[in-house]
């Protein structure tokens, strides 16, 4: 069995009332880890540990920033079979999943070594009617980062290395669903030679979440909140982070649209929306939750999607999908999967749930009376809504709360752009799965889906603050006084 406890200034630190709690195993319920439980003094201590350590890291040289982070990147890499050990483990995700997210991260790591020197060189200088006004980026302060548990590594490396690569400290909230893996990687930051209280990892019980949340947007020393998560969830925080006057940044929920023209590569297409709606389950923010097919190619497109499932569904390839997070997830999207039959939908592949594990899904004719034309499954579901045409295609990509990323098939470049501008997401993707990030760009969603940006230069605006400084000749004259 694990144990995971908090970071606190240093590794190992226990809860100061001793409390602990226990994650179980998705897959056999059993207890696979031991975590530490903070209260609200642990969670104090943290917020000050990082207020502490914010003036000597912000002070510290960007050659030195980025030696640490080089350091803290590598050492991820090193690790990697214990941290991908320990997500089967707390998970039950695969080992390739984990893998990924490892690649990814260490990719976040790479564009963000690039912030410190881009915030020196962004400084504006102007002089104007004899006064110099320069304008600078700097660092906040403390930012609090609440990381999930669905692409546990990347996730956390996001919310972590931006902050910290923008000048500011950081305190992790980390889940309950992966409290050794999300405690393993602040013990591997903080091993690269991070001041000490520079990240600061904090646990808590679930039943805790929401104390804890509140009492480090509180603080006076958090200045900055990121969040990637449910709506649900991330409605509250905003409605936290609003009362004490802190800017966050959301990246929510979604029920993604890929969209397949007919002038479509069919095959790339189907490719792709497997890859989607299937990739570690479909538990990914992007995953491909609604197929919106062109009459004309409906038929041609689900022969090709059959297919792909077909080979998802034997033994030989079942580790590609994994399990789900838990049991009680599985039976949400088997309610989801039931009452779409039980109106209309036509099931073409898979549907079977067996404890944590749901078969790769297909389901034909899906209607907006369906909870599942507007719920996000977040399991291995897809939907196929047929439509008329392109206008009916891009109407009901754009029928849902949701707007964080959309795909579509089609082999006619002259209208790319203005499909894009038509519909409602912060990213569209054209001849690609809606699976796909890269930390350069700046991602993130409109609507329900959030607001914000994480990656590339959208970073500067989100943790650091926009100062305007003056120079004046002190013998000026002022109006209506002198």
């Amino acid at each position: 069995m694990f144990e995971a406890k908090l970071h606190i200034r240093e590794a190992g630190v226990d809860a100061r009332d001793g409390a602990v709690f226990q994650r179980l195993s998705p897959v056999d319920g059993l207890p696979v880890t031991t975590a530490v439980a903070a209260g609200k003094r642990d969670v104090n201590d943290a917020a000050n540990a990082a207020a502490a350590a914010f003036p000597a890291w912000q002070k510290t040289s960007n050659a030195d920033k980025r030696a640490i982070l080089t350091r803290a990147r590598d050492l991820m890499i090193e690790r990697a079979d214990e941290l991908i050990e320990i997500g089967m483990q707390e998970l039950g995700s695969t080992g390739e999943w984990t893998r990924f997210n490892i690649d990814i991260a260490a990719k976040v790591f790479d564009e963000a070594m690039e912030m410190p020197d881009k915030i020196d060189a962004w400084t504006r200088t102007t002089r104007k009617d004899g006064v110099t006004s320069t304008q600078i980026r700097q660092p906040v302060g403390v930012v609090l980062a609440i990381a999930p548990w669905n692409a546990a590594v990347t996730l956390a490396i996001r919310a972590i290395i931006w902050p910290l690569a923008c000048g500011n400290t950081v305190v992790f909230k980390a889940s309950e669903l992966c409290p050794k893996l999300h405690s393993s990687i602040v013990d591997i930051l903080c091993d690269a030679g991070l001041p000490a209280g520079a990240v600061c990892s904090v646990l808590h019980a679930p039943e805790a979440a929401e104390s804890v949340v509140e009492t480090l947007i509180s603080h006076p020393a958090v200045r900055r909140i990121n969040f990637t998560g449910s709506t649900r969830i991330g409605r509250r925080i905003a409605e936290i982070s609003a009362k004490y006057l802190k800017p966050c940044l959301l990246e929510l929920s979604d029920k993604a649209a890929l969209i397949v023209l007919e002038d479509a590569d069919v095959k790339a297409a189907a490719t792709a929306a497997s890859f989607g709606a299937y990739f570690n389950s479909g538990q990914i923010c992007m995953a491909t939750e609604r197929i919106v097919v062109v009459d004309a190619i409906a038929d041609t497109f689900i022969a090709e999607m059959e297919a792909q499932c077909a080979a998802l569904l034997t033994k030989k390839h079942r580790h590609k999908v994994g399990d789900l997070i838990s049991g009680d997830a599985a039976k949400r999207v088997r309610n989801l999967i039931e009452d779409a039959l039980s109106k209309g939908a036509t099931l073409r592949v898979g549907g079977e749930v067996t404890g944590a594990h749901v078969q790769p899904t297909l389901l034909d004719n899906v209607t907006p009376e369906m909870q599942i034309y507007r719920e996000e499954s977040f399991g291995p579901v897809a939907s196929i809504i047929r439509v008329r045409d392109e206008a009916e295609a891009i109407t009901v990509a754009n029928d849902t709360e949701y707007g964080l990323v959309a795909s579509v098939y089609t082999s006619n470049s002259d209208r790319m752009l203005d499909i894009a501008q038509r519909i409602e997401t912060g990213t569209c993707h054209f001849n690609g799965p809606t699976v796909f990030d890269d930390p350069a760009m700046p991602f993130g969603g409109v609507k329900a889906s959030g607001y914000g940006r994480f990656g590339g230069d959208a970073m500067m605006t989100e943790f650091t603050d926009l100062r305007w400084i003056t120079m004046q000749d002190p013998k000026s004259e002022f109006p209506f006084w002198t």
